[in-house]
Order: C-alpha cells, then structure tokens, then sequence
C-alpha cells in the first residue's frame, strides 16, 4: 500500500548569492548524485594535493637539504595543524559545510600551484604545508559532512565508500602521475604544479556545482528516502540554532570516542604507506622513485575499486559490522605478511604487489562500512552534530598520526641514516659523484671497491720516495708510453724534458751530440775547469796547450801521443755544441739518472702510482674519500639493520589492527541482516503512519480554511 500523499511544506528560508549554498529542499536523485559526485572528486583533490610530497619525498629533502627527521617533523606538524583543523571543522555545524569546501580548493590550490614549488628553503616549505595541512584538516571533515547530508542511512555506506575514495585516489593519483612523469620531468617541483592547476580546476567547479542542505534539513535523520516528505514536512518545526546548542556534549562519548580512536589505530599502516612507502622501498630494497610510486598503484588502485564493492554490498544486506570484522581480519593477515616479508631481501617486487593487495581489500571492506556505521552512532545521538562528531574522528586519527609518525626516526634510525647519507655514499661508490670529474670519480670508485689501494699507494710512495717524486713530474701520457716502452727514445726525451725543465728540442739535441761526441766529452771531461775557459777562448800557447795534454793523460791514463791528438779531436767539436752541452749536459745527465732510477722500479708498482698515486693527492678526492670514510660504516650498518628496524614498525602496525577490532562493538547498528531488515521494516511503517497523521492534520486545515 503506498503511503499518504500530503502538500508540499511551505518553502525553508535559504541564503542566496555567491556565499548562499543551501537548499530549501532535499534534491531529487540527479541532483544528488551530482552533489555527491562534486563532494568526491573535491576530496580526492584534497588528498592528492596533501599527499602529493611523497612522491618526490627523497628529493625535497636533498634538494631543501632536509634531513629525514626534519621532513617526517613537516609531515607531523601537518598533521597536528590539521588536527586543530579538524576541531574548527566543528564548527560546519552552525556555519553550514559547502563553502568550507569551496573556498578551502581555492586555498590549497593556490598554496600548492604557487606556493610550495617556489619555497627554496626548508623553513618556507614547513611553513606553507603547515597552511595546506590547516585547511586540508578543515575541508576533510566539512566534506563527509556533506556527504552523510545527501545519503540517507540505507545506502550511507555506498556514499561513504565514495568518499573515502578520496585518500585512496588522491594516492593512486600521486603514484600514478608521478611514475609516469618522473622520467620527463625529473623536478619535484613539477609534481606540484600539475597538482596545483588540476587543484584550481575541481575548485572552479565545486563553485558553481555545489550546494548544501539548509539547516533544518540537514539536522534530521534520514533512514531512506522515503523520508524526504516526512523531513522536509518536519522542517519548518526545526530550531537550527537549537539543534546545535550543547554538540560537544551530546557526542563526546564512548561509542564516538572509542571507535575514532579503533580506526586511527587500523589506518596506522595506509598513513605509513602514504607517507613512506617511498622511503621503505628506495632505501631497504634499492627501488628507484618511479618503482616505489608504481608498486603503490596496487595498494591504492584495489582499494578504489574494493570501497564501492563493499559499500554497496553493505548497503544491500543493510549490516556493517560483519563487514568491518572481515576486512579488518584480511587487512591484518596482509600486515603480518608484510612484516615478515621485510626482513627478507630476496623478496620481489610482485610478491608484495599481491600482500598490498591483501591489505588493501581488506581495509577497503572494513573503512566503508566503518564510515558509515561511525556517521550512524553520531546520529543516534544528535543528527544536528554531525560535523563535530566527524571533528572528533578528523582530531583523533591525526593526533594518533602525529604521535605515531613523530616517532620513526627514534624507532626507525636506518631509514634516516640511509636518507640523509645514503645517496651520497651510493653517488660515491658508483663513481657518480657530481661535483667530481670522471677522473675524480673513478679513484674514487676504486678505493670505495678496494680500500687497500690507499695504503699500498702511501706504501710505494713511502719505499721509493725519490722515484715517486720523479714519476710525479713526468705526465700520465709519458709514464704509460715509458711503462709500455721503456726504449723509445721520443718517451725517454719527454721525459727528460719534464723531469729537468729543458725543452724537449734542447734535450733532443743534447742526446744527440753527446752520443756524436762521447769520446770528445770524456776528454773535457778532464780537463781543469780553468783550462776549459783558456781552451775555450782560443789559448794556444804552449804552456796550456801542454798543460791540458798533461791533464788528459793523467785522467784517461794514455800516453802523451794519444792525449795530444785526442785535444786535437776535442778542438774539432764547433764551439756552440760544447756550450750546449757544457751548461745543459748537467741538468740532462742529472734527469737521465733519476730517470734510469724510475726504471729499476717495477713496471707494476709504475702503472699502480700513475694510475692512483698523483689522484689520491688531489684535494677534491681526497675530501671524498674522508667523507666515504666516514659516513659509508654507518651507511652499511644502516642497510644491515633497516628491514628489522621496519619490520618491528609493521608489526606495531599490526598491532593498531587488531586494537580496531573490539571498537566495533561500540557502534550502532546489526550484526543479523534479518533483523536490520526488520528495523528497516518497522521505520517504513512508522513514516507511513506519520505521513497519514501529516496528510489528515493538513486536510483538517483545509477545511478549517
């Protein structure tokens, strides 16, 4: 039998204009869904632009020279802010919701588009996200809200499951851009100015799209639609200032508190896996961002498609919390798997893809209907405090976040090891260190494989100290043709030329005519320094002439004859040649010697110094090299420790999951689908009854008129 029809109530004062969002009547279907739709896409931008740092989290930190603490201290202010937030957010209760919304896009967009992108230190950076955080915490609970608003109890799950597409989309949207983008657009700052126009863009829609329920409306409870007569009739009875007289009170209680709290501790693991995913797979298994981000896809692309499955269903079989246990035991079956897997480094990368998919559904089954069962107890106790009952949930899951993740570097110290050193440590031992050259960068990477290059170039330099510092002189050119060819008189003259600073024509010329006049210089060899001058000035009286054939018969042990003709062979020599070889002959006999002492070390030691021994000297490797020194022991013992360190924190994670469990006892609503189906039942034929009693007292006061 259908229900009375009655007139329609007379029309609800609603404000008008660009602030004016209310209507005077609840919506029909297409406008609803229109509605609801607006208010979802308007959330995942939300969480798209809060969680959009964490794509690119390791190269903020680099490029704002963040520390890992000091970048999980930006996310954990965020939080806190958004907690303070998230209780202002109360006050959508007297002040409406939709323009919270809208005007809430604006801010963030623009903060997103042009602010952060452009913050080139790290105290900017944490002032402007703290401002994204603020509103964000506003937004995220005036937007359920809104949506609790437009659904009636019957199918609040399917909304709901809707609107909690937002943290999950939001994070498919920042994996899923970022891994395909990254690549061509290597800048973080891309990836918030991407963000920032598709942030402007749902704003400019959300303004002239979205509409709220006037206040009498919204302060009612609506089982399902069927309602909408009954409500809309009650309306004009409702004191709106009234309702929301005492709203703290009426839902500061155990079955709000209790369960705000159970799901904060469940979504302890997603908050982890928003935040630092990034950080656990670039640093405990080596993914590159792009990697990290992809593996993400999994997590956030199932749970998408899981939220609307399970609302539904829910709504259908008219129950929750057979739904949040079951999701809630799956999700914590995945988490167990999860930690185990950490600590195992062989574990791949599509073995954690079908884990995440495990957590992901599970969590999926167990949020939508949380949602909506959560939204359904704030209702039992005052319909008209609705935002603040969601200010408590908004407050409390941030708090237990900030508390949560303030605490990782203390319980996590690998992972801020490996962020604040780790690439630079990684640069180093793989020769890619940017601020040194090739060369630079390959001693560098020598040492980092095999540290006994350092002291066995500090051993060689210390045994053959002269022939180092000969070998230093020569350039790496020479020393390797001289290694390969020891012979070859082009090396042997270039390096004469190094090692005594004459030209290399010059030597050249010396080796020549002290080879063509070898027997020559053996005689001016014994020749007094002072008979060498009269010689070379033309004396040829007798007393010198016989005093230099004394001289050389006394130092070449020959007879008076053979000492005569061999100064007669020595006047033959053109007088610029023995100039030559009297002021260069020295210095190239001197490089000759130490030359021929290079050559008596081994051609192996030889190739080791020139190859090693002139880089290690060099300051900028030497730097390096302290700096690897230094920080790559507590790098290696970071690797080492990180996956049981991570794996402990999954396990608290873990914990969080099981501490939901009992918090579903204390929310409103059925176990048996029959006996929600009956509550359902007998709700129809009170609002049945209630519509007659409407449409008689109406008649009456028809006649009456």
């Amino acid at each position: 039998m259908s229900a009375p029809t009655i007139p329609a109530a007379p029309p609800i004062d609603a404000r008008r204009g660009l602030w004016g969002r209310q209507l005077d009547r609840y919506p029909g279907n297409g406008a609803r869904a229109l509605y609801l739709g607006i208010i979802v896409v308007s959330t995942v931008t939300l969480y798209y632009e809060l969680f959009v740092q964490n794509a690119v989290s390791t190269q903020i930190a680099a490029n704002l020279h963040m520390s890992l603490a000091y970048f999980i201290a930006v996310i954990v202010t965020g939080y806190g802010l958004g907690a303070v937030g998230s209780v202002v957010a109360g006050l959508a209760d007297r002040w409406g919701r939709a323009n919270l919304v809208v005007y809430g896009l604006a801010l963030t967009g623009g903060l997103v588009l042009f602010g952060l992108p452009n913050a080139h230190t790290k105290l900017t950076y944490l002032v402007l996200f703290g401002l994204v955080s603020i509103v964000e915490g506003v937004v995220l609970v005036a937007s359920p809200a809104l949506v609790r608003d437009f659904s009636p109890q019957v199918g609040r799950a399917s909304a709901m499951g809707l609107w909690t597409l937002g943290p999950v989309v939001g994070s498919l949207l920042v994996t899923e851009v970022s891994s395909n983008t990254l690549t061509s657009h290597p800048d973080w700052q891309y990836q918030f100015r991407f963000c920032g126009v598709v942030g402007l863009g749902v704003f400019v829609i959300a303004f002239v799209g979205l509409r709220e329920l006037a206040p009498r409306l919204r302060d009612q409870l609506m089982v399902s639609l069927r309602d909408q007569a009954v409500v809309e009739a009650r309306a004009r009875g409702v004191d709106p200032d009234r309702a929301v007289d005492g709203r703290w009170r009426q839902v500061l209680r155990t079955d709000v508190i209790g369960p705000a709290f159970g799901i904060g501790a469940f979504l302890l693991f997603f908050y982890m896996a928003v935040g630092l995913f990034v950080v656990f797979y670039t640093t405990t298994f080596g993914y590159s961002l792009a990697r990290a981000n992809a593996l993400g896809n999994w997590y956030w692309g199932l749970q998408a498609v899981a939220l609307v499955i399970a609302g539904v269903v829910s709504d259908r079989l008219r129950v929750r919390k057979p739904f949040m246990v079951v999701g809630a035991a799956v999700s914590a079956v995945g988490v167990a798997l999860f930690a185990l897997a950490t600590t195992h480094a062989d574990t791949g990368y599509y073995h954690f893809a079908w884990i995440i998919a495990l957590i992901s559904v599970g969590s999926a089954i167990a949020l939508s209907a949380w949602m909506a069962a959560f939204t359904e107890t704030v209702e039992k106790h005052s319909p008209a405090a609705t935002a603040t009952g969601l200010a408590i949930w908004g407050a409390m899951l941030r708090v237990i976040v900030v508390a949560t993740l303030g605490s990782v570097t203390f319980a996590i110290p690998a992972a801020e090891t490996l962020v604040d050193h780790g690439p630079q440590v990684e640069a180093a031992v793989a020769g890619k260190d940017p601020n040194l050259s090739a060369s630079q960068n390959a001693i560098v990477k020598a040492v980092a494989a095999d540290p006994g290059i350092a002291a066995r170039a500090q051993q060689l330099a210390a045994r053959d100290s002269a022939e180092v510092a000969t070998a230093a002189r020569l350039s790496p050119s020479v020393s390797t043709a001289l290694i390969a060819h020891p012979d070859d008189q082009k090396a042997q003259a270039a390096a004469l030329s190094q090692i005594s600073g004459k030209p290399v024509g010059e030597i050249a010329r010396v080796m020549t005519l002290s080879t063509r006049y070898r027997a020559q210089l053996a005689t001016a060899a014994t020749l007094d320094p002072a008979t060498q001058t009269a010689l070379a000035t033309g004396a040829t009286d007798p007393a010198t002439l016989a005093k230099a054939v004394g001289e050389i018969a006394a130092g070449l042990h020959v007879p008076v004859a053979t000492a005569t003709a061999d100064l007669q062979a020595l006047a033959e020599v053109p007088p610029a040649d023995l100039v030559l070889l009297r002021t260069d002959g020295p210095a190239v006999q001197q490089a000759r010697a130490k030359l021929t002492a290079l050559a008596a070390v081994p051609p192996a030691d030889l190739t080791f110094l020139n190859t090693y021994g002139r880089g290690l000297k060099d300051p900028a490797v030497a730097s390096a090299l302290a700096s690897l020194q230094k920080e790559a022991p507590a790098v290696r013992k970071a690797t080492e420790d990180g996956p049981e360190q991570w794996q402990r924190w999954w396990w608290l994670c873990f914990i969080g999951q099981l501490v939901f469990l009992p918090s579903i006892w204390l929310l409103a609503g059925r176990w048996s689908p029959a006996k929600a189906r009956a509550d359902a039942a007998a709700h129809n034929s009170a609002v049945a009854r209630e519509l007659a009693a409407l449409a008689a007292e109406r008649a009456e006061g028809r006649q009456a008129g």
